[in-house]
């Protein structure tokens, strides 16, 4: 009895601490638009400069997604989330103190970028599914529901840091926070195996990455979750996280009202993450993943029909299109989990996650090309209507049951 309430109390310290630690790694990110406009003024930087500096640190993140998955699948979350806060930890740091160009690219491209990497959706989710048994899909969308939740809580009090003192001040609680984050993972995150953890254990021993690759890119449904999930990126945070605002500005909306539309997109997402982990532990996954993109298409009419429209239809599209933004993540997670394998579920998200930065690399620009070529974002809305479409037509291809969870290469090295 004592075993198991210390395996429940385990379990949910993982789900906490994952969220927490997305909290900050997205509001992280999210802090260099509100300083932008401040560094313009202070050092005289373009705004294509400071966009280029996030830009070189999404494909930091891209490119370390993959390694990061792999590092949670052989060192556990205790290490890696430790890793991670660490690494945004030090490059918040060197931010808050930069003076010049170079220290801001290291800090933020560099450091920070490689701990955005490590402390991902991918690697929170991974952890969460070797830990729990049951209700793994209500506690993966808790956990990484911190990702939304963060911009939701978090970025108002840097925004208020950046208002009354200083962006230095921003970014320095930002580390100093992170760093803090450490012992009290070292501390609650002990050392542990759970049930998953010794299945997983006996199916092989350790195998080389190449391997685990190979063995990945044979299974249908990966490729089924990638493309949908760079599709989901493109859609997501390629095309709304960009352009939204902008469009707003482009219906002649007033920048507050807009602001506080997109607010309320974010406080949905976080319920929205939460209802679809939920639904995950009790209905068939392919068709509820493939319901999410279908209903994410049909927001983007009200997109649009928004020119010429009042307010209240951008407020309506956001609650609608929080419903359904990063509720794709507890979904896609759980079919790696069953139909790829837990052995491997760390590496496979990862390339998962790359494939979601590429396509939020493609619509962030893409939509950009199309207005600047059309005058307007019409052909960017429809689109990503009959892309989501697409996705949705793709994961309904995937088995509605998959192999044993810790299905994993046979083949062992030395």
């Amino acid at each position: 009895m004592i075993n198991e309430k210390l395996r429940a109390k385990q379990q949910w310290t993982v789900v906490i601490f994952g969220f927490f630690a997305l909290s900050l790694a997205f509001s992280a990110r999210a802090a260099l638009g509100l300083v932008m406009p401040v560094w313009q003024q202070e050092f005289g930087w373009s705004s294509s400069y400071i966009s280029s500096v996030g830009a070189a640190a999404l494909i930091v993140m891209a490119i370390v997604a993959p390694f990061a998955g792999r590092l949670v699948d052989r060192k556990g979350p205790r290490f890696t989330l430790n890793l991670g806060m660490g690494l945004l930890g030090v490059g918040c740091l060197l931010v808050a103190t930069m003076n010049g160009k170079i220290m801001f690219i290291i800090g933020f491209s560099g450091f920070s970028a490689v701990g955005f990497g490590i402390v991902a959706t991918h690697v929170v989710a991974t952890a969460v599914a070797r830990t729990f048994e049951n209700k793994a899909g209500l506690a993966t969308g808790i956990a990484t529901s911190g990702a939304t939740g963060g911009q939701f809580l978090i970025v108002p009090l840097i925004a208020s840091l950046l208002a009354f003192v200083s962006w230095r001040w921003s970014f320095g609680a930002l580390g100093i926070t992170s760093l803090l984050l450490i012992p009290c993972i070292l501390s609650s995150l002990k050392p542990q195996k759970s049930p998953s953890d010794n299945q997983v254990a006996q199916t092989s021993g350790h195998t080389n990455m190449a391997h685990d690759l190979k063995y990945i890119l044979k299974k249908p449904t990966f490729h089924a979750l990638f493309w949908s999930f760079l599709i989901c990126g493109f859609t997501t945070t390629g095309v709304i996280e960009t352009h939204l605002l902008p469009f707003a500005a482009y219906c002649g909306f007033p920048p507050i009202p807009s602001a506080a539309a997109y607010g309320i997109l974010s406080g949905v997402n976080l319920f929205g993450m939460i209802a679809a982990g939920w639904l995950t532990d009790r209905v068939n996954r392919p068709l509820l993943l493939a319901a999410i993109y279908g209903l994410r298409s049909l927001t983007f009419i009200f997109l649009a029909s928004l020119p010429g429209s009042s307010i209240e239809t951008l407020f309506l599209f956001a609650i609608l299109f929080g419903a359904v933004d990063y509720s794709t993540v507890p979904v896609t997670a759980s079919l790696v989990a069953s139909h790829v394998g837990l052995k491997v579920m760390g590496l496979a998200m990862g390339l998962i996650s790359a494939g979601h930065a590429i396509g939020g690399a493609l619509g962030a620009f893409l939509g950009g090309y199309f207005f600047d070529t059309t005058g307007d974002y019409g052909l960017l809305w429809m689109g990503c209507l009959w892309l989501a479409i697409g996705a949705g037509v793709i994961v309904l291809l995937i088995p509605k049951t998959g192999p044993e969870m810790v299905n994993a290469p046979e083949q062992t090295v030395s």
